[in-house]
């Protein structure tokens, strides 16, 4: 079985200790992290957001170790320059309207383009790279693991508040992120020329200026042999982000492994799987998603324990079995927005979810 290297980024939200609401670091955290992290620490959009990403990882243990260091030192950093750091899809209370953008010509573009749908994109997400032998494995799996989206969207739902309000979802995030264009569940592509023609009809009718702007939740990477996990919002602990991850990888080698037997899994149509999307925002772990194959609704808990078992084989050889294994602490203790949610029932202050965030935050470092 090849490698299958993980990167992992996390997006933070950078806090005023006294106020609790958002506040721009001014790149002093970029540029103080750039003395050790080099190219692992950026910017964002927003001043409010930075961001963090591995190096190419080899295993599990590896990515452990990096994500774990990259959110020491970032909370490090922070604590120099007066701030701290959360970790989470949305700031229970900050209003977009009061965070500045960040001065770039990239950024500059994409709010020309987008207007007040790029300036309102106050979220923040963790993305997972896979790496894979070629682009044309790579849709194979991509076309296959859209199915799976919506279980591990569930796991990282951790957005229920926006601009001081109880949504109703377990992740408004991806509600905020849909105004984007070109994001969601992809598309069936049946070889990797057809992406990338797809890509390059984009670019020619002026659609797009590289593939980079293609925002699915999944996605073949337009200029790295990766498949690229974007659906899940930003979990409050490094055990979580560790735990997600090696079910991602353990589902590109379950599927790899499957086709090495000249077996496959069932696709599904991508309308069929944004019902299950649209249930995991909403309810998170606590609501049904639908069984295609059964034409029926089975709780959400039921199905991620189906997952852990179809992927159960693939993960002594990954040496990964102990990182998902906290998939069940996951499942007992709930996502990062139902203990959001509790802390809020709880003191009916939001300020004190802000302090939850960001104790959650460094919790095992």
């Amino acid at each position: 079985m090849p490698e299958f290297t993980l990167g992992i980024e996390e997006e933070f939200q950078t806090i005023d200790p006294e106020s609790r609401d958002l506040r721009s670091h001014m790149s002093e955290i970029v540029e103080g992290g750039k003395v050790v992290l080099q190219e692992q620490v950026k910017a964002e959009m927003h001043q409010s957001v930075v961001e963090v990403g591995t190096t190419i990882c080899h295993n599990i243990t590896e990515a452990r170790e990096q994500v774990t260091h990259l959110r020491r030192m970032v909370i490090e950093l922070a604590d120099k320059v007066g701030l701290k750091i959360a970790a989470a899809g949305t700031h229970p209370f900050s209003r977009w309207q009061d965070q500045p953008i960040t001065p770039d010509a990239r950024y500059d573009k994409i709010v020309e383009e987008l207007q007040e749908a790029a300036r309102s994109n106050l979220v923040f997400g963790m993305h997972v790279h896979i790496g894979l032998e070629n682009r044309d494995l790579g849709v194979y799996v991509m076309n296959t693991l859209r199915y799976f989206l919506p279980h591990l969207f569930a796991l990282s739902t951790n957005s229920p508040f926006w601009e001081g309000r109880e949504t109703g979802y377990k992740s408004f995030r991806t509600k905020v992120f849909e105004r984007f264009p070109r994001t969601g569940i992809p598309e069936h592509f049946g070889s990797a020329s057809e992406y990338d023609e797809y890509i390059a009809l984009l670019v020619k009718t002026g659609c797009i200026d590289n593939g980079k702007k293609i925002w699915w939740d999944l996605r073949l990477h337009p200029f790295f042999d990766t498949i690229e996990y974007r659906i899940c919002d930003m979990p409050l602990r490094v055990d979580e982000t560790v735990a997600i991850a090696a079910v991602m990888q353990a589902l590109v080698a379950k599927i790899y492994k499957l086709k090495s037997q000249n077996l496959n899994f069932r696709l599904y149509r991508k309308v069929l799987i944004n019902e299950n999307k649209w249930r995991a925002a909403r309810y998170g772990l606590d609501g049904k998603m639908i069984d295609f194959g059964k034409e029926t609704e089975v709780p959400t808990r039921e199905l991620i324990l189906e997952l852990l078992d179809f992927v159960d084989d693939v993960l002594d050889e990954l040496g990964s079995r102990h990182e998902v294994e906290y998939i069940h602490t996951m499942l007992a203790m709930g996502t990062g927005a139902d203990r959001q949610l509790k802390v809020f029932r709880e003191t009916n202050d939001l300020k004190k979810v802000v302090d939850f965030i960001v104790g959650e935050t460094s919790y095992g470092l």
